[in-house]
């Protein structure tokens, strides 16, 4: 390392973000950057770590303590090689990522981790202002023909792999511009869309075939599909939302987060959407159900609509400020987590089951909640209520961020009629191969809704084994 003992002198830095007065007036991204002196210095703070717990929790197997040490030699370029041999979008995860490496940095013991997702997001900035990144084609093409359908992170993963192996690879998406659930479900205070097309501007620069607004088993049927490739790709996500049953579901007002989500994108980027298909929480009481992340987008969200008031409950616990003794390090850390979102004006509440949607004259008014305790029964976590505790939330306006429960099964998925696990995500074997010949899978299609670290892994993974596939069952 360059400077073994920088950890000792230097305190940790962080950029910090804009002022919330300033950022809920705008859709620009809340968090800022630091001169290079300042990275630079926070990049020495990596320790020369017998075993490397960043690079063990990573997902991507990023190589952080070699281009941190190359950042704080100032030798930006190499950092960068370093950095896109195991990640292809270092600029996707260095905004979202909740930097599983960090969680893991030995000096997280102490709770000041090294910057390392504000470092990695520096340093492919910086590739990208100096030209270091360029399009790249490849030397020679195979002649063979993949599909990937899908362009979230995994099916990007995947088409920017296999195209650089040399296949003539197309990427499906259904909607009108690529980037799935980058695109139309991350908001754009926390990733700029310009950060997506630079991107996909470089692949197809370098040979991508990118095919927007059709969806296959739709536009596309299976069969055409199957017989037009050599391989194929599924990549479209875990994009069934997780609803709730109870009394006044059918109640106007009650939307799922994507589409509240996914309109406020269409829009800012100017895309065309119906009158009667817009959302919009300006002036209401709105209450979200759900304490992940989709759940703080939707408040972040709001907040810049200029909505009347927040909410937003959770069923699960209040999480602890601190690790518990059977949460140690290196592993995540489950603790309470404040996003800039919530910064901006949020009440949060814990323990909260929905009990039922009340409204007037056809829309919603409230939400009637009761308090749950969980509890150890038998070695199994159960929930309980607790009686007496019923209430009323006022809102005229709920979103339901409750996550995503497995794929969407009508279309594509039911034409190939292929195997899906017990949990009705796209069942494979350990070479990503489902149970169609010649048909892959990756991603949130398999695993269910995950973080767009492991969807980014899982695609590489995919591609590995398509690469392997081609070699051994299409001689040229």
């Amino acid at each position: 390392m360059g400077d073994i003992t920088g950890f000792l002198k230097i305190r940790r830095k962080e950029a910090g973000n804009r002022p919330i007065q300033e950022r809920i007036c705008d859709y620009s991204e809340v968090e800022q950057i630091l001169n290079s002196e300042d990275r630079m210095l926070q990049a020495s703070r990596c320790m020369d770590c017998g075993v490397p717990f960043c690079h063990w929790s990573c997902p991507v197997d990023n190589l952080i303590p070699e281009w941190n040490d190359l950042l704080y030699r100032g030798d930006w370029k190499e950092a960068y090689n370093r950095l896109s041999a195991t990640n292809n979008f270092p600029e996707f995860t260095g905004r979202i990522c909740p930097a599983l490496c960090e969680h893991g940095c030995v000096l997280n013991i102490r709770n000041e981790p090294v910057t390392i997702r504000e470092n990695e997001v520096a340093i492919v900035e910086r590739a990208f202002t100096e030209g270091y990144i360029r399009p790249v084609t490849p030397s020679r093409r195979t002649g063979r023909k993949v599909a990937v359908v899908g362009s979230g992170p995994a099916g990007m993963a995947a088409a920017d792999i296999l195209n650089k192996s040399g296949h003539e690879v197309t990427l499906f998406e259904k909607d009108i511009k690529a980037g799935g659930l980058l695109r139309y479900g991350i908001p754009d205070f926390k990733l700029s869309k310009a950060i997506i097309d630079r991107r996909l501007d470089l692949m197809i620069a370098e040979g991508l075939t990118v095919k927007t607004g059709i969806e296959v088993g739709k536009d596309i049927k299976a069969k055409e599909l199957l017989s037009g490739f050599d391989a194929v790709c599924l990549t479209v996500g875990a994009g069934q939302p997780r609803d709730i049953s109870v009394e006044g579901r059918s109640l106007a007002g009650i939307y799922f987060a994507l589409d509240f989500l996914g309109g406020q994108n269409r829009s800012y980027s100017g895309e065309s959407i119906d009158e009667g298909e817009v959302i919009t929480a300006r002036g209401k009481k709105v209450l979200v159900i759900g304490g992940g992340d989709t759940g703080s987008d939707c408040v972040g969200t709001s907040m810049r609509h200029k909505a009347e008031q927040v909410t937003q409950i959770e069923i699960m616990p209040k999480p602890p400020v601190d690790r518990r003794v059977d949460n140690p390090w290196p592993y995540y850390a489950k603790v309470l987590k404040t996003s800039t979102s919530h910064e901006e004006g949020c009440n949060r509440y814990w323990s909260l089951s929905t009990v039922r949607f009340v409204g007037n004259d056809g829309h919603v008014t409230g939400v009637e909640v009761e308090e749950v305790e969980w509890i150890s029964d038998m070695g199994k976590t159960v929930m309980k209520v607790i009686p007496g505790t019923r209430r009323i939330i006022e809102a005229d306006m709920v979103l339901l961020a409750m996550g995503f429960i497995h794929p969407v099964l009508d279309g594509l998925i039911s034409d190939l009629d292929i195997q899906l696990d017990g949990r009705k995500n796209v069942m494979v074997g350990d070479d990503f191969h489902t149970s169609i010949p010649g048909v892959f899978a990756a991603g949130d299609t398999v695993s269910g809704a995950t973080l767009v670290v492991r969807a980014i892994a899982s695609g590489r993974g995919v591609a590995e084994a398509i690469n392997q596939y081609l070699s051994k069952n299409c001689n040229e």
